[in-house]
């Protein structure tokens, strides 16, 4: 076999139409072999005897797409110093394209002996991991453009690619589960008349199924364990995983953009599949400990903020390269069109403390690719000071968990929920508008894939976790979710017609407010988990959505107001309110008012009271401040929110300086939530009588 030298970059292995480059960064070894593996279960190894700045690389032609591989490193282990290099594992090049097969669990693929963790264990690994994939880079994208659809016009969708598509009664059978499945007509009709301009993806970089989850006859369902950062997740993949995956994930994202629907991915660059001291050994851990994992004083052991066993390094610049090149390599090769950081506070842990100012977030600033594309953070790891809700750099949105808890708050009873329900109802301006953000920096939701269903926060005071074999100690205990008088299954038609309003209830108020909604998949038809709220280890019909033939009221309802907010600018400002009229509007009306049921502006008193359940929101569409896209004065009709989020039915008076005349196009109370155009007419100084935990929206004309 002929070798050349090659370059030291890019990363990984790059084809280019008569061989193949490989590179892989390592200060800890002391040599390194690549493997080229035959699928007789033979090996050939290769030594890469260049090195450049550590990067050891080589050229090898002839060698095609579709080839497997792996590294072989050479070099001390010595965990007392964090090395744990150890030429038996046959290793993932971080930087794979693409990965073969899964991990078969088994003492071979540990670097320690079980019995003895201070033994070096020797057994080799090959024939029990993962294998690398050279793939063929080239793809016809056509005409393909991202849609690039601005945050106010955004409705995010959170889904799992084998959740979404494994029981749809529209799909072939071999497509299910799948990325093509994603790509079906069937799939993004669905998505397209529900009114969503992003498909918010559940991890789909190549994760690994853990050994305790595999011994326990279950799987890492959700998956956040990732070990190829390059790779989209093989076993998601209908036609094969030697490059097949690579080709049918574009495949999707060129279906999904012609319907003009944006891909998000949620990524987890906080760790890997890895694990702690005790963890396998697949890639990042033998090809350099130390430089790529937080380590502790005592560097045989793992810094955890993530609650999975380890952290990424990132003041390290190897890992801060390996997530840009990661990052820019889906936007431009994969085109997709933002993500979803999981644990985001982790990546901002340059030292101990949360900095926004790291070194991450300087390089995002800067890249020319990546900081175009939408950035959306969950603000919070379980490390100390993790919570960091409202603290993330101007360019990034976050998932606003304090909308959440909030709104579910109002809705379930709580008291003295009132006044900081209005902020989070108008974007949050507490939280994002002092750095020079706008309510478009919240993405709210009320459910996600973390936690009860929307049908299930209804129907649950408790978690039922039993399913996940941890003995209920797994999830969240504090769910803010009220079950309407009884737990679970019941067959009370008014426990029943209260859950229905109660899921009216959260679909309109998160379509309503200011910022960006994102919707869990199925709860537009009520999907359930039956009670379980961390349902991470479940690829069952527990997990997957269970298409009706018929998605009823529900799904029409979410459909309206989807549409409702879609329709009307008022409802997706992007700017903050300013709580007075607005000049150059030639309407003497404040742009959003307050009101107590009697239809009397909100006091002090008012807002503090202990009890107080029930506001009237105005929204003025006469004075929208922000110019439309080519610098026009905005208008649109004028609204009445009316929020009874109290035990008992309320009379609500019709403001009487805020407009004549009314007409009803939203009411929770009605099993068919009143679609737009349906309502009755109603005059200032009417009074309406909401019922109980109940929302009716009033819309005047501009």
């Amino acid at each position: 076999m002929q070798v050349w030298p090659g370059e030291a970059y890019p990363l990984g292995a790059t084809y280019d139409g008569a061989g193949t480059n490989f590179a892989v960064f390592t200060e800890a070894a002391d040599r390194v072999e690549l493997c080229l593996l035959h699928d007789d279960g033979s090996e050939t190894a290769v030594e890469l005897r260049e090195s450049d700045a550590f990067v050891r690389h080589a050229y090898l032609p002839g060698v095609m797409p579709g080839q497997r591989y792996g590294f072989r490193v050479h070099g001390p282990y010595d965990p007392g110093r964090g090395l744990r290099c150890n030429s038996a594992k046959l290793l993932l090049d971080p930087y794979a394209k693409a990965v073969s097969g899964s991990v078969r669990w088994g003492e071979e693929v540990y670097g320690y002996h079980f019995g003895a963790p201070e033994r070096r264990n020797d057994l080799d690994s090959a024939p029990h991991t993962m294998t690398s994939v050279v793939i063929n880079p080239y793809f016809d994208w056509g005409d393909d453009r991202p849609p690039r659809t601005d945050y106010h016009h955004t409705v995010i969708y959170e889904a799992h690619v084998k959740g979404l598509t494994m029981r749809h009664p529209g799909l072939p059978e071999e497509l299910r589960g799948t990325y093509a499945g994603l790509a079906h007509p069937a799939v993004i009709e669905h998505l397209t008349k529900l009114g969503v301009t992003a498909l918010e993806l559940m991890p789909v970089h190549q994760f690994v199924n853990d050994h305790r989850l595999a011994d326990m006859g279950l799987s890492n369902y959700w998956g956040y364990n990732t070990i190829g950062f390059f790779a989209p997740h093989n076993a998601y993949a209908s036609w094969g995983d030697r490059g097949q995956q690579v080709l049918e994930f574009k495949s999707a994202v060129r279906a999904l953009h012609e319907a003009g629907i944006e891909v998000i991915l949620d990524v987890v660059y906080n760790h890997t599949a890895e694990g702690n001291h005790l963890g396998p050994t697949l890639s990042f851990k033998g090809i350099d400990n130390p430089s790529y994992y937080r380590l502790t004083d005592d560097p045989r052991y793992y810094m955890d903020t993530t609650g999975t066993g380890n952290s990424l390094l990132m003041r390290s610049p190897h890992v801060l390269q390996l997530i840009m090149d990661s990052l820019r390599y889906w936007v431009t090769e994969m085109h997709v069109d933002g993500f979803r950081f999981d644990l985001a506070a982790t990546l901002a842990r340059q030292f101990h403390e949360v900095d926004r100012l790291s070194s991450f977030f300087d390089l995002v600033q800067q890249d020319p690719v990546v900081s175009q594309v939408k950035l959306i953070a969950e603000p919070w790891d379980v490390g100390e000071g993790g919570y960091q809700v409202g603290n993330f750099p101007p360019l990034w949105t976050e998932w606003n968990g304090k909308y959440r808890d909030t709104v579910r708050d109002l809705w379930r009873g709580e008291p003295r929920a009132l006044a900081e329900f209005a902020s989070r109802l108008t974007g949050s301006s507490d939280l994002y508008q002092d750095d020079g953000r706008r309510p478009l920096a919240s993405i709210n939701f009320v459910t996600c894939h973390d936690g009860f269903t929307l049908h299930d926060l209804v129907s649950y005071n408790d978690k039922h976790n039993q399913a996940n074999g941890e003995d209920g100690r797994d999830g969240e205990s504090h769910n803010r979710s009220w079950n309407c008088g009884t737990e679970g299954d019941t067959d009370d038609q008014e426990v029943l017609l209260l859950r229905a309003r109660q899921m009216r209830n959260f679909i309109a108020t998160l379509m309503l407010s200011q910022g960006v909604p994102m919707i869990s998949h199925g709860d537009e038809f009520a999907r359930t988990q039956r009670g379980n709220n961390n349902a991470y280890c479940q690829d069952n019909e527990l997990s997957w959505i269970q298409w009706p033939e018929d998605g009823g009221d529900l799904l029409e309802f979410t459909r309206a107001m989807v549409w409702l907010r879609r329709d009307h600018p008022v409802f997706r400002r992007r700017r903050f309110f300013h709580g007075r009229p607005v000049e150059g509007t030639h309407d003497e009306l404040s742009d959003i008012a307050w009101f107590t049921p009697e239809g009397d502006e909100m006091t002090q008193r008012d807002w503090n009271s202990a009890q107080a359940s029930a506001l009237t929101v105005f929204l003025n569409g006469n004075a929208i401040s922000e110019p439309g896209p080519r610098g026009e004065r905005m208008s649109d009709d004028s609204f009445l929110l009316m929020f009874n989020a109290s035990p008992d039915p309320l009379d609500f008076v019709v403001p009487v300086d805020h407009g004549r005349q009314w007409q009803v196009v939203v009411d929770t109370a009605r099993p068919e939530g009143s679609p737009p155009g349906t309502g009755t007419k109603v005059d200032a100084g009417d009074r309406l009588t909401l019922p109980d935990r109940s929302l009716t929206v009033l819309q005047r004309p501009a």
